[in-house]
């Protein structure tokens, strides 16, 4: 059944934010936009980088970080205006009344979903945090406030959950490869390993490791050396944190 409470709080988020111009005509910007306006949104947009945006409330800047500043002082004087940058605080927006919107998540393409997914907001002042939650709440995203002081900390926290275990399972599947193993013969492993771990925590890890077999780790580290040795230091770091996982969190099973 639909969720009536839901449906009705996104109607009146829509209403709150009023007129949106997206500024920044990327993966970003175009998902947005095409969320916005499958919400009953009124969107101007993608616009181009240097756009004034006038007649709009909200404007949304979607360009790349470095861009931020100047995009910014292009925007006439009175609606709020945001970025969707999860590293870069509030300041390149001055002398705007200035939000921040980064939902997390990794958006390929124009058809990404936004319902149900987390998104840090901030704002300089009332009307710009209110104006980050509408935008939030018209988007279904389920939003939390950070302090610009916690975003290098919270960006590279993204980074890690997601750019790094990227890169990780990029080592796996070149190390299976060495033995003939295709790199979809991981993917059920990768998938389970993700639920366990939404579930569990840091509980969720199992293997040599886990079960103080140092000798099978010995082999492991022989065979990556051999093969891979380049990502031998890596193989060692992550052994070590791993361990380190495993000593502070009572009853890891093996």
């Amino acid at each position: 059944m639909p969720d009536l409470d839901s449906d009705a709080a996104r109607a009146r988020d829509v209403h709150r934010v009023g007129i949106v111009a997206i500024v920044g005509d990327g993966r970003i910007g175009r998902a947005l936009a095409a969320s916005l306006r499958a919400a009953g949104v009124e969107v101007q947009g993608p616009l181009g980088r240097g756009a004034t945006a006038e007649g709009a409330d909200v404007v949304l800047l979607t360009v790349p970080d470095a861009e931020i500043g100047t995009a910014a002082a292009s925007v006439v004087r009175g609606p709020v205006v945001g970025h969707v940058s999860g590293a870069t605080t509030l300041a390149p927006l001055a002398p705007h009344e200035a939000f921040g919107l980064h939902p997390l998540l990794t958006v390929t393409g124009p058809g990404a979903e936004f319902v149900g997914v987390p998104a840090a907001i901030a704002g300089s002042t009332d009307r710009a945090r209110a104006s980050a939650h509408a935008l939030a709440g018209a988007l279904g995203l389920r939003a939390f406030e950070l302090d610009d002081d916690d975003r290098a900390a919270y960006h590279a926290a993204a980074s890690i959950a997601s750019n790094f275990l990227v890169t990780l399972e990029a080592f796996a599947a070149d190390l299976a490869a060495t033995a003939g193993i295709p790199r979809d013969a991981l993917v059920p492993l990768v998938r389970a390993t993700v639920s366990n771990w939404e579930t569990a925590g840091s509980a969720a890890l199992t293997g040599p490791i886990a079960r103080g077999d140092d000798e099978t780790v010995a082999r492991q580290r022989a065979a990556v050396a051999a093969r891979m040795p380049r990502r031998a230091p890596l193989f060692d770091a992550l052994t070590e944190a791993t361990r380190d996982l495993v000593r502070s969190t009572p009853g890891t099973p093996a």
